[in-house]
Order: structure tokens, then C-alpha cells, then sequence
């Protein structure tokens, strides 16, 4: 998951793991039944710490399960990231995003499904992929990549089709997860302005592999 700054001292190591401990509950709550209703106490219980200690790190129940989601939406876009360095074409980004996200059905089941039952409000978020896949339309739209698009726009779709993607893969687990993905983000690089040949060969590039 992702991390900030390490903590300076055990107390503030303690307090750090105690905050994580209760985002984690709150992550697998989300992933399992969406069900934000679970009470305090049974959140404490989940993470392992005692019941006062929550009201040390969030004001409300609302304020833990929007850390949760923002949390998440950090680990989707630093797996993201690190999977796709080095890779310089803005379309082959826009490519890999989809086929990489397909693939993290299977890989990190848990985060996946909080990003298709969460991820719809965050599209145009601050925090996970949403800001690093605008950075790529931008660029793709200035270098002449992309062509007769709005970047903010063009994120729009790009995230709902991603987040259908996810819902697809995860009601479907017997289909093609690839082949889906590489159809849907050619489809996506059409709507951008590359050719059919073009995105089509874009979108059948080697990835890495999620460990």
C-alpha cells in the first residue's frame, strides 16, 4: 500500500501503523460488501486495535472509508506507474493503463473491485491514475499524438471505459482479460485519433509482468 514519510520516532511509528491498520479494515470492508455501515467497534476489531484509538485518526466513519478509497486509488496508480516506466508513447500509455488494469483483476483482486464500486466519483480525482493518464493526454495532444480532443474530456472517457473494463473482468473471469482489454484501449486510441492499423499494433505490445 502506499506509504508517506517514514515516522520519526516509535510513538509515531505506532501511531502510523495504527492509522494504517484501521484504512486496511476499512479496504477489505469496501472490497468484500461495500458496506459502509459497519459500526466503530467492528472496525477496531477488524484492525486489531482498541476501540478509542479510532477517533485518534478520523472524526467519522465517512472519513475512514474516504481515506480507504483514496489509499486505494494511490496503490492503483503507483502499480500503474512502475509498470509502465519507460515506456515514452503517450498512446502506448494510454494502452498499457487498460491491459495492466485488466490483468490486476487476478493480481489484486481486493483493489480492483473498490476501484468499480468507488472509482466512478474519483475519475476526475487528485490522487491515483486519473492525474498521471490527464498528464498523458496532454502530452499526447501537444506532441500531435492525439488529435481533436479536450484532455479533460477525453479522461472521461477514458475512465469510464476503464472502469467498465474492471467490471467486466471481475463478472467474467472467464473471458479473454487481455484480448478485452487490448479491444477496448485500441478502441480508445481510435476515438484519440490513431489510425486502426496503428492502434491496433499499439495495443498488442509486450507488457510487463505483475508480480
Amino acid at each position: 500500500m502506499p506509504t508517506s514519510a517514514p515516522p520519526r520516532n516509535r510513538f509515531e511509528r505506532r501511531r502510523a501503523e495504527t492509522r494504517q491498520a484501521l484504512i486496511r479494515a476499512a479496504r477489505q470492508i469496501l472490497a468484500e460488501t461495500g458496506d459502509t455501515s459497519a459500526s466503530i467497534q467492528a472496525i477496531a476489531e477488524r484492525a486489531d486495535v482498541g476501540f478509542g484509538s479510532f477517533y485518534n485518526h478520523f472524526e467519522s466513519k465517512t472519513e475512514l472509508f474516504d481515506a480507504a478509497v483514496a489509499d486505494a486509488l494511490d496503490e492503483f496508480g503507483q502499480v500503474i506507474d512502475e509498470l509502465a516506466e519507460g515506456i515514452d508513447d503517450p498512446a502506448e500509455l494510454v494502452a498499457a493503463g487498460f491491459r495492466l488494469a485488466a490483468r490486476m483483476a487476478d493480481s489484486h483482486p481486493e483493489l480492483m473491485r473498490i476501484l468499480r464500486d468507488r472509482g466512478l466519483a474519483h475519475i476526475h480525482s487528485e490522487r491515483g491514475l486519473s492525474p498521471r493518464a490527464l498528464r498523458d493526454l496532454e502530452r499526447g495532444i501537444a506532441s500531435g499524438r492525439f488529435t481533436g480532443t479536450d484532455p479533460t474530456t477525453a479522461l472521461s472517457a477514458l475512465g469510464g471505459t476503464l472502469l467498465s473494463l474492471v467490471a467486466l473482468r471481475l463478472a467474467r473471469p472467464d473471458l479473454d482479460g487481455d484480448e478485452a482489454a487490448s479491444d477496448l484501449a485500441a478502441m480508445v486510441l481510435r476515438m484519440l485519433g490513431l489510425p486502426p492499423d496503428e492502434a491496433h499494433e499499439v495495443t498488442r505490445r509486450p507488457l510487463p509482468d505483475i508480480v
